[in-house]
């Protein structure tokens, strides 16, 4: 009975691993665009998932008092469009990045494949843009540099990082608010096993510069990092890949696996920002006019 409990307790990432330092900001504070009425429309979470989003937000995760450096990564859980693998790939490398000093916002975006979804994948770009643009809108109330805020993306969540950092369509450039007047350029990507949707046959020589990383016998996304890496290099642009041996798909942060290349890859995400300065210090909190 104990272990049920305990194996239950871990598998809400909702709700029971909320923490003290952790708190939820909808995307928009009526609800999506065209889709209001859908706001109140509860989410569902079982075990390692949710799904039936129909309020998107993000959940913000605060790094520990004094370590905080500046630098803040949103994260986009993947799940196939059909659901969000949230407590593995969503609060799990929030936790990873919070100890590195970095503030993490967990996205929960719509769901085009879930059970008779109203969306298009186009909306999961919406929201990633949208969340872009609210966390650059709100950096200095975070303590956040608005020039050091990337994007990460696992499956099918790397494919909102890419729509949102590569594609130059404007249909939602619409100025609902003054959030939106704010850029949604991510300035630096962390792709782990990224989806192969939505991968640009070039990018434009000032695209953010990214991590990459997949196993080489993950059919699906391996190719991806591969193309990714290639479509880099032809325009210069900074680059980091790394091609696991084995792992296959879905591996997470790493930390359920036996093999070690597996269960350490997050030291080698640790040390490209290390490298790439994106543990600078925090910016100076607003000065208090009296």
């Amino acid at each position: 009975m104990l272990k049920k409990l305990v194996f239950a307790i871990c598998l809400l990432p909702s709700f029971a691993l909320a923490q003290s330092n952790s708190f939820v900001i909808p995307l928009w504070p009526k609800g999506a665009p065209g889709f209001e009425k859908l706001r109140d429309v509860p989410e569902q979470a079982k075990d390692y998932w949710v799904k039936n989003i129909n309020n998107p937000s993000l959940t913000v995760f605060l790094p520990p008092k004094g370590k905080a450096n500046g630098s803040a990564v949103v994260v986009c859980p993947g799940g196939g469009h059909r659901l969000l693998v949230y407590n593995a790939e969503g609060v799990e490398p929030a936790r990873f990045l919070n100890d590195l000093g970095v503030t993490v916002f967990v996205l929960k975006y719509r769901l085009a494949r879930d059970t008779n979804s109203p969306y298009k994948i186009e909306n999961a770009q919406q929201d990633g843009e949208r969340a872009m643009r609210l966390v650059r809108t709100r950096a200095k109330e975070w303590g956040i540099d608005p020039h050091r805020i990337g994007m990460m993306g696992f499956s099918a969540g790397g494919e909102v990082v890419d729509m949102v950092a590569f594609d130059k369509d404007t249909r939602y450039l619409k100025r609902s608010d003054l959030i939106d007047a704010n850029s949604a350029r991510p300035d630096f990507l962390i792709q782990i096993y990224p989806g192969p949707g939505f991968i640009p046959d070039e990018i434009p020589a000032d695209a953010p510069p990214v991590f990459l990383l997949a196993a080489n016998d993950d059919m699906c996304c391996s190719p991806s990092v591969i193309k990714l890496l290639q479509v880099y290099r032809a325009v210069k642009v900074p680059v980091e890949a790394h091609i696991l041996e084995r792992g296959g798909h879905g591996f997470n942060m790493g930390n359920r696996s036996k093999l070690k290349a597996v269960n350490t890859w997050p030291q080698r995400l640790a040390d490209w920002l290390s490298d790439n300065n994106y543990f600078g210090p925090a910016p100076e909190p607003p000065k208090v006019l009296h």
